[in-house]
């Protein structure tokens, strides 16, 4: 396997279609002083407390020392962050025109946590964190002193290069973080503009999962990427994840139930930012001391509440799916589904906020007649197949109990409780017969003793 460098011979990026040649990558590196990192880095991480690397650390390090573009492939906790950004660092060197180094992420939180993890290194580079909500001023300042490493939102880094104040032209090697998520976001027009901007640079392109136009993406942008997967192993035996079925005109009384008694923190999703909005002042109302997250919010404010909650002044952050993704955030015991995601992926990202870094964790997933539909469809796009929890004991005695097989089996027409068939799918309904025929309806059978 050859090693491929960097190509800067002028021709943009967008010339490069059609030579993508992906080939798996698999690599036994052992310590970071393995990968040959300078004694700086090992500093750094030896202050850190880390000193073995993660699976995609160990793989994907060595790739991307030797040149090449990489796909990381991973779940969210899994260690891709130092994973792209110690090569980064170590490519640098010196300080020099700018910016060589670019970040994408898809929110100003995961921005933020990542030039925060880059500070932590200690190389020294300069860097500027670009993204909206905020004033220029601060941004602009950074960046007229000169920058190394630009990390931001393809909003607000498309913005700052109309506006003539920062170029990519120089860039050498640049971050694709949780590019997954960049595409639910509505984020790919604006992606595909800011690699049309750069002129071959090295890629890490990081996700957890591969939805086809990431790996339409990968196709197009990359030159003949080595693909590291790493799937979520041992922490599955640390997750608890169970249905809580609910009447919805019981559902904030019974959270805010569940969440008084939790000696812990908690993580509870809403589909809608006003609906985040309403649920917290509920809970607060029910006396849960909850904090919001969600889009409508100034920046301040996001980042104050997210401030309290990694620093455990609050316990319980009611938050839309911006949560769900790429924040660093160890500590969370619960995560509760209180409204239906739109996939099962949204489901998976919501969980993998718990049950991290060798943790145990546990998920409810709150499911209410009128969620029927939306959960069967959830099931058919191949969401798990969870055990419901037994909310009275839960209630009543505070321990996480599943209900007998026998209390939760399909009728015996085959259909569960929620209307879905026990292969998954919707029963097709029942022809009524024509009135005025002449026979009787029968009579309901008799409930059993």
């Amino acid at each position: 396997m050859g090693l491929l460098s960097p190509c800067h011979n002028g021709a943009p990026r967008r010339q490069r279609q059609n030579q993508t040649k992906e080939r798996r990558w698999e690599c036994c590196l052992e310590s970071f002083a393995d990968a040959g990192l300078s004694a700086r880095t090992l500093a750094a991480l030896e202050r850190l407390n880390i000193s073995v690397p993660v699976p995609v650390q160990a793989s994907a390090i060595p790739a991307l020392l030797d040149g090449h573009d990489v796909v990381m492939e991973a779940p969210t906790g899994s260690g891709k962050t130092l994973a792209f950004l110690l090569p980064l660092v170590e490519r640098l060197g010196a300080p020099g025109p700018g910016p060589r180094a670019l970040v994408v992420t898809p929110t100003r939180e995961l921005a933020v946590q990542v030039a925060t993890v880059l500070d932590t290194l200690d190389h020294g580079v300069r860097v500027a964190v670009l993204y909206g909500g905020v004033g220029y001023a601060t941004q602009t300042q950074a960046l007229s002193e000169g920058v190394d490493v630009v990390i931001g939102t393809p909003g607000r880094i498309l913005d700052m290069v109309g506006r003539k104040l920062v170029s990519l032209s120089r860039v050498e090697y640049l971050v694709l973080d949780e590019a997954d998520e960049m595409f639910d976001f509505g984020f790919a027009p604006d992606v595909e503009r800011i690699l049309g901007l750069t002129y071959h640079p090295q890629v890490a392109l990081a996700s957890a999962t591969m939805p086809a136009w990431v790996a339409r993406m990968v196709e197009r942008h990359l030159r003949e990427p080595l693909r590291i997967t790493v799937e979520r192993e041992e922490e599955e035996d640390l997750l608890e994840h169970a249905v809580i079925r609910v009447d919805r005109a019981a559902k904030a009384r019974t959270l805010a139930t569940i969440l008084r008694r939790l000696d812990g923190s908690a993580i509870v999703f809403g589909r809608t930012k006003d609906g985040v909005r309403t649920l917290n002042r509920e809970l607060r109302r029910l006396g849960v001391g909850s904090v919001e997250l969600q889009g409508d919010l100034p920046q301040v404010t996001r980042d104050r509440t997210m401030d309290s909650f990694r620093e455990r002044r609050v316990n319980v952050l009611v938050a839309t799916n911006v949560a769900a993704r790429g924040l660093d955030i160890s500590h969370v015991d619960l995560v509760v589904n209180y409204e239906l995601p739109d996939s099962p992926d949204w489901l998976t990202h919501r969980v993998g906020r718990t049950a991290r870094m060798g943790r145990r964790g546990w998920a409810m997933t709150f499911v209410s007649a009128e969620d029927g539909f939306r959960w069967r469809r959830l099931r058919r796009l191949g969401a798990p197949d969870l055990p419901e929890l037994d909310l009275g004991h839960l209630l009543d005695e505070g321990g996480w109990r599943y209900l007998d097989a026998e209390a939760v089996a399909p009728h015996a027409n085959g259909q569960s409780p929620d209307g879905e068939t026990a292969d998954g799918r919707t029963p097709a309904p029942r022809r009524r017969r024509p009135r005025g025929r002449g026979r009787s309806r029968p009579q309901p059978a008799a409930a059993p003793a």
